[in-house]
């Protein structure tokens, strides 16, 4: 089991709250009123956290190696 830290980063004037995130990762985004929102900002490595990103129409999510800063997602 990896012990790599992501952090999730959502642009809440980006986001057009299609819910694809909530669909895919209910455990890590909620849908409020004025858009998308990590539920926790930083969170354990999880395929379903990239799925959401990658399926975000306007790439709202980026997703973060939370030591490095590195982009995790989404890549072109």
């Amino acid at each position: 089991m990896s012990d790599t830290k992501w952090r999730l980063d959502v642009d809440r004037h980006a986001c057009i709250s299609s819910g694809m995130c909530t669909g895919i990762a209910p455990e890590r985004f909620e849908l409020e009123s004025d858009g998308s929102h990590a539920i926790n900002e930083v969170v354990d490595e999880d395929e379903a956290v990239i799925d959401a990103a990658e399926s975000c129409p306007v790439e709202a999510i980026k997703v973060f190696n939370a030591a490095s800063g590195e982009l995790v997602s989404p890549v072109d």
